[in-house]
């Protein structure tokens, strides 16, 4: 028994000598990015540019929002003393979206409603694009993403696939590390596409909000107009 047990003891100390070591690499999230291949360039411009787009759009329409606080009630004010001048000069001080649809309108006071209505409305028009410039960028985006990702990884695996035609056999740990990585290009793509589709449509309901706002506003402006008094 002691023979045999010397042997086996023998046989496990060669094997644990045999054994490979495993190193693992650490990698911080921009390497482990840049492994994705070539095909995250364009992904990364593409959350770069996504990211401009939605802050400087939050930024301008947030912006805008909070300038029409209180300037109907001084164009109502003015217009209702029969200040005209006055009200001309809050709405060019002002210098948003309603100050310009309201300023509009003064200038066809003592034309027809209608006339009066209409040129708010072609302003209203002008005033809707402006806000939402760009934002129909980040549509795209939410649209090209994760199609760039896919791309990517369907070119990491025919490249993998000519790489175990040429070595004339197949690694299982070379093809399943190759396959892993690229693999980061796919759901590099869908994150961005999910943040940008996410950005596009709280950027859209923020827009839709403050157009509602100005349009009752300007509603009210034209009612104000109106009055027989007027």
């Amino acid at each position: 028994m002691s023979l045999v047990q010397a042997t086996v003891d023998t046989l496990n100390q060669v094997q644990q000598q045999e054994l490979p070591v495993v190193v693992q690499e650490d990698l911080n999230l921009l390497q482990l990015l840049m492994k994705g291949g070539w095909i995250m360039i364009p992904i990364l411009l593409l959350f770069f540019l996504g990211l401009v787009i939605f802050f400087e759009r939050y930024i301008t329409i947030s912006k805008a929002g909070k300038t029409e606080g209180g300037l109907l009630a001084q164009v109502k004010s003015n217009v209702l003393a029969g200040k005209l001048d006055s009200a001309m000069a809050v709405c060019r001080s002002s210098n948003s979206a309603l100050s310009r649809m309201l300023q509009k309108g003064l200038t066809r006071v003592g034309r027809p409603i209608k006339d009066i209505e209409g040129a708010i409305e072609n302003q209203g028009k002008l005033e809707v694009s402006r806000l939402e410039k760009n934002i129909n960028i980040l549509g795209i985006i939410a649209g090209i993403a994760p199609m760039l990702g896919f791309v990517g990884t369907i070119f990491g695996v025919i490249q993998i696939f000519r790489d175990v035609e040429v070595a004339g056999g197949i690694d299982i740990g070379s093809v399943s590390g190759g396959l892993y990585v690229k693999m980061i290009a796919s759901a590099s793509g869908l994150t961005i596409g999910i943040l940008a589709y996410i950005g596009y449509h709280i950027l859209n309901m923020m827009v839709e909000r403050l157009i509602l706002r100005i349009e009752t506003d300007a509603i009210e402006f034209i009612d104000l107009l109106d009055e027989p008094s007027l």
